[in-house]
């Protein structure tokens, strides 16, 4: 126990400066840095949703750091005053690294190394009282259907709006049933390049809470077609064949099935995406978030050349030509 002050006094010390904000994420979590003794920690501050935004990833964290992957541990969690404080991992993510480097696919390995170690943790009877859920066609129908509930209705006329749900997600549905790889792999489900660390040389694992077992795809598609930072085609491919040169024998991968199943994922997230980045400008006034939505559709894209999408970008063409998908 390091931090003794009852919650208001805590919020007190930032207001004459003795906690640090961090920048946050899109979640109901605030974010402050504090130092102890000469010490860094992280205290997470959150009044809604409470056991999962802190209680479960303090054990999930607690799961990935006795499979010997690096994420904070848990230095004290009060439920009742809303905060836990967890080991501070700095200011150094991989996003950073990458945006200045001319040589990203050598950090790229790196972490496909480290998510490589993650799926190859053993999932059992103990390590499914951690990671409860799994990632099943209903919840991927859930989470793209926030593309129909909150991007949809600004950008198609509301007498059409009916017809071109029913039918897209008619078609979403026989999609997601198409799907090979098996539920049982450990999925993060925000692994991009922010939520990874350079941490006492090593890849540190932030904000994973939402974890669920699922799809080995899943995880290797949010590194490449992570729409907070632009890559090219050929930097994701060189990824990808990096991956599955890796994972292929380790983690039984059949190439083709497994490109169908990162492109479905990848097209099923970057609609879920869409819906949640217009929710956070719509319902919280989240301006900034508007800004990623074209090079989210620009993934969109590259990913439906896949045939398996045909009727699915034919529906889309018909409803939403490309001047109204700006």
């Amino acid at each position: 126990m390091i931090y003794e002050k009852p919650m208001l006094n805590i919020l007190e010390d930032l207001k004459k400066n003795k906690l640090e904000i961090v920048a946050g994420d899109a979640s109901f979590r605030t974010f402050y840095r504090i130092r102890v003794k000469n010490k860094k920690y992280i205290l997470i501050y959150c009044t809604k949703e409470k056991k999962n935004n802190l209680e479960t990833y303090a054990s999930v964290n607690s799961f990935l750091i006795k499979n010997k992957i690096m994420a904070p541990k848990l230095i004290k969690i009060d439920l009742n005053s809303n905060y836990m404080i967890v080991e501070d991992f700095g200011n150094k993510s991989y996003r950073d690294i990458l945006s200045k480097t001319k040589k990203p696919l050598k950090y790229y390995k790196k972490i496909v190394d480290t998510l490589i170690n993650i799926q190859k943790i053993e999932i059992n009877s103990k390590s499914q009282k951690v990671i409860k859920n799994n990632y099943s066609k209903k919840i991927l129908a859930k989470e793209s259907n926030l593309f129909f509930q909150w991007y949809v209705p600004t950008r198609i006329s509301k007498n059409k709006i009916p017809s071109f749900t029913k039918k897209a997600k008619k078609v979403l549905s026989k999609i997601f049933t198409q799907i090979k790889g098996p539920n049982t792999f450990f999925v993060h489900r925000d692994f991009h390049v922010s939520n990874l660390m350079d941490y006492k040389k090593k890849v540190g694992i932030i904000d994973s809470q939402d974890a669920l077992l699922g799809n080995h795809a899943y995880d290797i598609m949010s590194l490449i077609d992570d729409v907070r930072i632009k890559t090219t085609a050929k930097l994701k491919k060189k990824i990808f064949n990096y991956y599955v040169s890796r994972a292929g024998k380790k983690l039984a991968i059949n190439a083709k099935t497994f490109q169908d199943d990162f492109d479905i994922l990848s097209v099923q997230r970057s609609l879920k995406i869409i819906g949640i980045f217009y929710r956070l400008y719509l319902r919280d006034g989240k301006k900034k978030y508007l800004s990623l939505i074209p090079y989210t559709w620009s993934l969109l894209h590259l990913r439906l050349k896949n045939p398996i999408f045909h009727e699915f970008s034919t529906i889309l063409n018909d409803y939403l030509p490309a001047n109204k998908r700006k």
